[in-house]
């Protein structure tokens, strides 16, 4: 795997590798996961709980979005950074509104502050990247992001 090239890149891979750590504990130890949240985790569960479905769920969509995150740090795909920074603001909103609601427990906003956080991160990357550059450099870009015709040459890179 190929290490990110960017500021940007590194707040996407380090979000990556802790989405599809945290889905893999909520694949492997579900308990876990829960007390993490905040959440009860009585001795039974009553039927009709579906919890553990819900969870499995969740979990197996965390693990796959930390590749997808990877993949995207590995690519340098800056339109899906950019991408992330919206959306992670949404559900920031969204996981905050759910505690303040009262759907969610207060630990749950733990996780809305890393959306936001994260999102923050992301979008000071892409502004430092962007700044970096030497003047009337193009910002730095994805090695296929080149034309052919210039050659065989990869884009210049100021992160090795």
């Amino acid at each position: 795997m190929r290490l990110p090239r960017s500021g940007a890149g590194w707040t996407i891979a380090v979000f990556g590798v802790l989405a599809l750590l945290l889905g893999a504990l909520g694949l492997i130890w579900p308990e876990a996961q829960l007390r993490l949240l905040g959440f009860e985790v009585p001795a039974e569960r009553g039927p009709g709980d579906y919890t553990g479905t819900f969870l499995t769920a969740s979990s197996m969509a965390s693990f796959n979005m930390g590749v997808y995150y990877l993949l995207a740090a590995a690519t340098e795909w800056r339109p899906f950074y950019r991408f992330t920074v919206y959306f992670r603001l949404v559900t920031f909103t969204v996981f905050s509104i759910a505690v303040l609601s009262d759907v969610a427990p207060d630990r749950f906003f733990g996780v809305a502050v890393w959306e936001g956080l994260g999102a923050l991160a992301t979008a000071i990357g892409l502004w430092w990247d962007a700044h970096r550059a030497a003047p009337g450099a193009p910002a730095v870009t994805a090695p296929d992001a080149t034309p052919a015709a210039s050659g065989s040459a990869p884009a210049t890179d100021a992160v090795n």
